[in-house]
C-alpha cells in the first residue's frame, strides 16, 4: 500500500473528511535550504542524525500533503535574528494568497517595532503565528514581546510555540518561562509544539492551569522521539481527558520517518477512543482556527 492510501485509510476509518495538520513548514527557498543544511549537519539544536524524508520542491510537497487528505496546514516560519520576521511575514502572506488550503501564518522576534508588524500581519489576515524560543534564543517574557503578546491575546489568534527543551535544550526553553507569559496574558491562545517534550508532564500541568492552552502532537510518541525522549508512562492516563486540547501536527517535511507513522502512533495511545482521534486529527483544528467543516467522502 502506498503512503497516501495508508494515511487516507486512517482518517476514513474515523469517518473524517480529512486531516488538519497544524505543524507544517513552508518557507522561502533560501531559508528552507539553510534549515535542511542544519539538519544534514546535525547542528547543536538537533544533536543527532536527522534525515529529511520529504525533501523535494515546494509544489511536490504541496501535492504530497494534499494526496494524504490534509485539508488545512500551516507555513510555520520563524526568525533566528532581528529584522527578519517582517520579511518572512510578507513572504508567508503571498504564499497563503496562492495556497488557499494553507493557513495564513506569521511570526515575530523580540525587537523594537514587533507589535506594529504583528498588528499589520493580523490586519492582512494572519490566522496563526509561530514562535521558536530555541532557535530564536530569546526569553518568551522578554519585555520587547509584552505588547506582542497583548495584541495576540486581544485578537485571540493562536500561536504555535516551540518552547520545550527537545531535541536539545535552549537557554530559555522549558515550562516556567511560558508560565510567566501566561500569568501576564492568561487569555493567550498558545499551542505548545511537540507536546512540550521532553517536559511533557509539566506542560500538561500548564494545560490544567490555563484553559486556553493547547498542545500539538508533532513528533511525540514516534519511534524516533521515544528512543531519546520517551513520553512518561504515568502521563498517558492524562491524555484521554485532554482530547479537546490536543491537535495533530507532523513537522512535514522535516521528519525522519513517514507521515503514516506520525498518525498511527496516536491510534495506539492507551485509553483513547475514536472520538478523541477525531478531535485531534480534525475537529480541534477546525474549532481553534474557525475553519469550515467538511463532510466525509462517501
Amino acid at each position: 500500500m502506498d503512503e497516501p492510501e495508508s494515511v487516507r485509510q486512517l482518517w476514513r476509518a474515523l469517518d473524517l473528511p480529512g486531516i488538519v495538520d497544524v505543524h507544517t513548514h513552508f518557507m522561502p527557498k533560501n531559508v528552507m535550504d539553510k534549515v535542511w543544511r542544519y539538519f544534514d549537519d546535525a547542528g547543536p539544536l538537533i544533536g543527532r542524525p536527522w534525515p529529511i524524508t520529504y525533501r523535494s520542491d515546494e509544489q511536490d510537497r504541496l501535492h504530497t500533503l494534499r494526496s494524504f487528505g490534509v485539508l488545512a496546514f500551516t507555513s510555520l516560519i520563524y526568525p533566528h535574528k532581528p529584522a527578519m520576521a517582517a520579511w518572512l511575514n510578507r513572504w508567508a502572506a503571498g504564499f497563503a494568497a496562492d495556497t488557499p488550503d494553507c493557513l495564513h501564518t506569521a511570526t515575530f522576534f523580540p525587537e523594537p517595532g514587533a507589535a506594529q508588524y504583528v498588528t499589520a500581519a493580523l490586519e492582512s489576515g494572519a490566522q496563526v503565528f509561530k514562535a521558536h524560543v530555541q532557535v530564536g534564543d530569546y526569553h518568551p517574557a522578554d519585555p520587547l514581546l509584552d505588547d506582542v503578546w497583548g495584541v495576540l491575546e486581544d485578537a485571540g489568534t493562536p500561536v504555535i510555540i516551540h518552547c520545550g527543551s527537545g531535541p536539545a535544550p535552549g537557554t530559555h526553553t522549558g515550562p516556567e518561562p511560558i508560565r510567566r507569559v501566561l500569568t501576564e496574558h492568561p487569555r493567550l491562545r498558545l499551542v505548545i509544539a511537540h507536546m512540550g517534550g521532553p517536559e511533557y508532564g509539566e506542560f500538561l500541568d500548564l494545560c490544567e492551569d490555563f484553559e486556553q492552552l493547547h498542545l500539538d502532537t508533532t513528533m511525540a510518541f514516534t519511534g524516533f522521539m521515544e528512543e531519546k525522549m520517551p513520553f512518561p508512562a504515568d502521563d498517558y492516563a492524562r491524555l484521554p481527558d485532554m482530547g479537546d486540547r490536543i491537535l495533530f501536527g507532523s513537522d512535514f517535511p522535516n521528519i525522519p520517518y513517514g507521515y503514516p507513522h506520525a498518525m498511527s502512533v496516536l491510534t495506539e495511545i492507551p485509553g483513547v477512543d475514536d472520538d478523541w482521534l477525531r478531535n485531534v486529527f480534525y475537529a480541534n483544528g477546525v474549532r481553534l482556527f474557525g475553519l469550515p467543516s467538511a463532510e466525509p467522502p462517501r
